[in-house]
C-alpha cells in the first residue's frame, strides 16, 4: 500500500500542476483578448459611444439633454456668426487703418489685370525678357494716360473763357426768369440771397483755407500712392505667379490646392471684369462724344473722357457723368440741346444696362444690383471715390473665389466624426 499511495500522490500532484498550467494559459489568452478589445474600442469613432444620459451623442452632459435640440443648433450657429462678424469688423478696421497701402495695391491689381495680356503677348510671341516686356507695357500705359490728361486739360484751358462767359449769360437769364417768371422775385430778394452766399463764403474762409492745406497734403499722399501703384504694378506683372505660389505655400497643406485654384478662378474673373468694364466704358464714351460733337457742344472730348472714367463706378458713375454733360450742354447751347443730350445719355445708359453689361460681362462676373450698391456705399465710407472705384471688382473677386471653394469643398464621409465626447461615469 505504501508504494500505491506514493504513486497516487504523484498522479494527483501531476494533475494539479497540469490543471494550473492550463488555467494560466487560459487566463493569459483572456487578458490578451481583453487588451485587443480595448484597443478596438479606442479606435472606434466617438459618435458610436453612447451618451452619458442616453440622449444624442452631441450632448456632453446631463444638462445638455434638458436643452431642446433646435435651441442647441441655434446657439451653435449664433456664436459662430458672432465670431465671423467680429472677424469681419476687425478686417474692415484694419483695411481702414491701412487704406493708404491697401487701395494702391488694389489699383495695382486692377492695372495688372488690364495690362497682363499685353505683357504675355510680348513674352510669348516677341520673346522679350520679363522685365523688358513689363517695362515697355507700363511705359506705354503711362504715356497713354498722360497724353489723354494733357489733351483734356488743354481743351479745358482753351475753352474755359468762352464757357465762363456763357455761364454768366446763363446766370443773367436765370435772374431774369426769377424776376419775370412765376416766382416774381424782386431785386432786393435776389440781392439778399447773393449777400447771404457772400457772407457764408466770408465766414467759412478759415475752413476753406484749411481745406486748401488738406488738399495740399492730399496731393502729397496722392503722389506717394501713385509711386506705390507703379512699383506694385511692375512687380505684379513680372512676378505675379511666383508671388501667388509663395502665398499658397504658406497655407496649411490640405488647403493649398483648393485655395490655389480658387485664387486662379478669382484672378480670371478680375481680368474679365476689367476688360469688360474698359470696353463698356469706351462704348459709352464714344456714344456720348458723338452726340456732343453732332450738337456742337463745347468740351466734347473732355466730357467723353469723364464718361469713360466714371463708367468704372457702376450705376453711380454713369449718372454723375451724364448729369455733368447735360449741365455743360445747358450752359453752352441752351435748354433744347441739353434736353437732346439728356435723352442721348439715358439711351446710352439703357443700352449699357440691358445689352452691353449682360452681353460683355457675362455670367462669370454677374453681381446683384443690391450687392453693387452696398459695395459702392461701403467703399465710399472707407476710402471715398477711390473706394467706390475698387469696391465692385473686390466683391466680384470674392464672389467667384467663395463660390469656387463652396462648389469644390471636400465633404466628409457619412460615418465621419464631427464632434465627439468621452463617455461619462456609469
Amino acid at each position: 500500500m505504501g508504494r500505491l499511495g506514493q504513486v497516487r500522490d504523484n498522479l494527483r500532484r501531476a494533475y494539479v500542476l497540469t490543471r494550473a498550467s492550463v488555467q494560466a494559459r487560459a487566463d493569459q489568452r483572456a487578458m490578451l483578448e481583453a487588451a485587443e478589445d480595448a484597443e478596438e474600442l479606442r479606435d472606434e469613432p466617438a459618435a458610436a459611444m453612447p451618451s452619458p444620459n442616453g440622449g444624442h451623442p452631441s450632448t456632453t452632459s446631463y444638462d445638455d439633454s434638458e436643452v431642446p435640440h433646435g435651441l442647441r443648433i441655434a446657439a451653435a450657429w449664433s456664436w459662430r456668426v458672432l465670431v465671423l462678424a467680429v472677424a469681419l469688423a476687425g478686417a474692415l478696421w484694419l483695411v481702414g487703418k491701412l487704406r493708404h497701402v491697401v487701395i494702391p495695391l488694389t489699383i495695382a491689381l486692377l492695372l495688372t489685370a488690364l495690362l497682363a495680356p499685353a505683357v504675355q503677348f510680348l513674352r510669348r510671341r516677341v520673346r522679350l525678357p520679363a522685365s523688358l516686356a513689363t517695362g515697355l507695357v507700363l511705359i506705354a500705359g503711362i504715356a497713354a494716360v498722360a497724353g489723354t490728361l494733357t489733351l483734356v486739360i488743354t481743351q479745358f484751358v482753351d475753352g474755359f473763357p468762352t464757357l465762363s462767359d456763357k455761364a454768366a449769360a446763363g446766370l443773367d437769364q436765370i435772374r431774369d426768369w426769377l424776376q419775370d417768371g412765376p416766382l416774381k422775385l424782386s431785386n432786393k430778394q435776389i440781392g439778399d440771397s447773393v449777400d447771404a452766399a457772400t457772407a457764408w463764403l466770408t465766414s467759412n474762409r478759415e475752413s476753406l483755407a484749411a481745406s486748401t492745406v488738406s488738399t495740399a497734403a492730399a496731393t502729397i499722399e496722392f503722389l506717394a500712392a501713385m509711386f506705390l501703384v507703379l512699383f506694385a504694378t511692375f512687380f505684379f506683372l513680372r512676378d505675379g505667379k511666383r508671388i501667388w505660389r509663395f502665398v499658397v505655400r504658406i497655407l496649411p497643406g490640405p488647403a493649398r490646392e483648393q485655395i490655389g485654384t480658387a485664387g486662379e478662378a478669382a484672378w480670371l474673373t478680375l481680368v474679365s471684369y476689367v476688360r469688360a468694364t474698359v470696353l463698356v466704358a469706351f462704348i459709352d464714351a464714344l456714344g456720348v462724344a458723338l452726340v456732343l460733337v453732332i450738337l456742337k457742344v463745347e468740351f466734347a472730348f473732355p466730357l467723353a473722357a469723364l464718361v469713360f472714367l466714371a463708367a468704372f463706378v457702376p450705376i453711380v458713375g454713369a449718372t454723375v457723368s451724364g448729369a455733368v454733360a447735360v449741365l455743360v450742354a445747358l450752359v453752352d447751347e441752351g435748354a433744347v440741346v441739353a434736353l437732346v443730350v439728356l435723352i442721348a445719355v439715358i439711351v446710352v445708359q439703357q443700352v449699357e444696362g440691358h445689352v452691353l453689361q449682360p452681353l460683355i460681362m457675362g455670367r462669370a462676373v454677374a453681381i446683384h444690383p443690391l450687392a453693387v450698391i452696398v459695395a459702392i456705399a461701403t467703399g465710399v465710407v472707407l476710402a471715398g471715390i477711390i473706394g467706390a472705384l475698387v469696391s465692385v471688382p473686390i466683391v466680384a473677386v470674392l464672389n467667384t473665389g467663395i463660390r469656387h471653394l463652396v462648389e469644390r469643398r471636400r465633404e466628409p464621409p457619412p460615418d465621419a466624426v464631427v464632434v465627439g465626447a468621452e463617455p461619462g461615469p456609469a
